[in-house]
């Protein structure tokens, strides 16, 4: 007997967030191959790098990316 994608999502939010992480890296491979996704790594990281060097991109300090992820996790513990 098969699961249904629906029982299949229940069972995989049971999972730890790094299990769920695994997972998803995966069935993500899985459907698109390894070569593809480095492929397209590769071109979204030229791409930032281009817009850095031509001063379009906005950068953000490391501190304020860091407080902001905390604020967020504790709202969502609230």
């Amino acid at each position: 007997m098969s699961l249904s994608i629906d029982q299949l999502k229940a069972e995989a939010l049971k999972l730890s967030p790094e299990e769920r992480a695994d997972l998803a890296d995966w069935l993500w491979v899985s459907a698109m191959p390894r070569a593809e996704v480095e492929a397209a790594w590769d071109a979204e990281i030229a791409r930032r790098i281009a817009e850095i060097d031509a001063g379009t991109a906005k950068l953000i300090p490391a501190e304020e990316v860091f407080a902001e992820i905390e604020e967020k996790l504790r709202k969502s513990d609230a």
